[in-house]
């Protein structure tokens, strides 16, 4: 039965960290957030359901193994992180704003498969200007402006990006697919090349790929510079309110715990939907009638007290969850739409506070953060920050910074 063929009924929300778990978990909850944005979002990983998800997610899970991210952490992100940030502490100055976008931009288009060959800054500020546009296409339903405006803006980025960056990519990828005689640990290990090498069995066409690499593109460099700023903005507030604590700032796993408790406050989507493509009975007892469309409120549900404290609406780096419980909530979803890049921009839990083992991962956005504190990062006094006009989510539109020390 199709999803226009169910009888509408009232939405029912879930707020409570129980409520989500259960949720996340219903695989007859099909995903349906992204609907407004099909511009960009259309057969996308995000709003795939059933085999078609299972199917490309195996495909492209490959690309997202553990040992990737340990190499791409000890040898890829320092090199991207210290060539985004030189300018910009030359200067003295920043907007994490951007200074975000410009750090992740690289790094997203690599696992994309969007090559910018000549890695100019012209590039970066391209693709940087094309995420920006296809996020705010995909997130189409939390926009606070003329949606009919924002599609055919959206239509018109995607339109420049497939000429200057997917086509010249796509068409690489084609030929060393082709080519028998290259061998398989010389070909990109990115989603676009997948893709390719996986088109019949996936059932995708070049369209289809096109929108996954702007998919791809959009929420990998949007939600990690938007954690970006907010951890910085988080750890900055809570440093001059415990100058005490500051130098617990000098260990990377103490700041990998400022971040994880960022995510918990600052999901990337403060709510997910779904909408119920039979009745699905639920833990607690009741049943969701079919076409009922569940609204999953993942800010609410990462600040219920029940499981984080009676202090759960604070930023609090040094809490303790209960066992089981992922020191971020729910903001990288559950079941089969956990985030992919999970791992990639928060790393991994450690295993103590002694050490994060042989296989821990700090993730990109903690790698980030530490490079600003190392370099003396504090407000701009004459230039505060200022929230995104343009959209209902919690979104930074700039935030001026200093740094004391080269």
């Amino acid at each position: 039965m199709s999803t226009d063929q169910l009888t509408e009924t009232p939405p029912l929300t879930l707020s409570t960290f129980a409520e989500l778990w259960d949720g996340f978990r219903q695989r007859d909850l099909r995903q349906r957030l992204y609907d407004a944005g099909g511009v960009v979002m259309q057969d996308a990983l995000l709003d795939l359901h059933g085999d078609a998800h299972r199917l490309r997610r195996r495909v492209e899970n490959r690309l997202f193994r553990r040992g990737t991210f340990r190499f791409w952490e000890s040898e890829l992100v320092p090199r991207i992180i210290d060539e985004a940030f030189a300018p910009s502490l030359r200067a003295g100055r920043a907007d994490l704003v951007q200074l975000g976008y410009r750090t992740t931009m690289n790094l997203t288009a690599r696992v994309a498969g969007a090559d910018h060959p000549t890695g100019s800054v012209e590039e970066t500020d391209a693709l940087q200007e094309f995420a920006v546009k296809f996020s705010e296409g995909a997130t189409l339903v939390h926009s606070t402006r003329d949606p009919a405006a924002v599609r055919a803006e959206v239509e018109e980025a995607l339109g420049r990006f497939d000429a200057m960056f997917f086509t010249p990519s796509y068409e690489r990828r084609r030929a060393l697919a082709a080519d028998a005689s290259v061998p398989e640990d010389q070909l990109p290990r990115d989603v676009l090349m997948a893709m390719v090498r996986h088109a019949d069995e996936l059932g995708v066409d070049r369209a289809v790929m096109l929108r996954e690499v702007a998919f791809y593109l959009q929420a990998g460099s949007h939600s990690t510079s938007d954690a970006f700023t907010h951890a910085a903005d988080e750890i900055l507030r809570w440093r001059e309110r415990n100058p005490e604590l500051a130098d617990r700032l000098d260990d990377d796993l103490f700041v990998q715990r400022c971040v994880h408790e960022v995510f918990r406050l600052h999901p990337a989507s403060p709510v997910a939907e779904r909408r119920a493509l039979a009745d699905v009975p639920l833990r607690d007892g009741r049943v969701v009638p079919a076409g009922t469309v569940v609204v999953m409120d993942i800010r609410s549900a990462n600040r219920d007290p029940e499981v984080f404290g009676p202090d759960a609406e604070e930023f609090d780096p040094l809490r303790t969850v209960p066992d089981g419980v992922p020191p971020w909530g729910h903001t990288f979803g559950g079941g089969m739409h956990a985030c992919i890049g999970m791992e990639l921009d928060g790393g991994t839990v450690p295993r103590d506070e002694t050490g994060g083992g042989p296989d821990h991962v700090l993730g990109t956005v903690p790698l980030m953060v530490r490079e600003l504190l190392r370099h003396g990062v504090r407000p701009d006094p004459d230039s505060p920050p200022t929230k995104d006009a343009h959209s209902k989510r919690d979104h930074f539109g700039t935030y001026p910074v200093l740094f004391d020390r080269s």
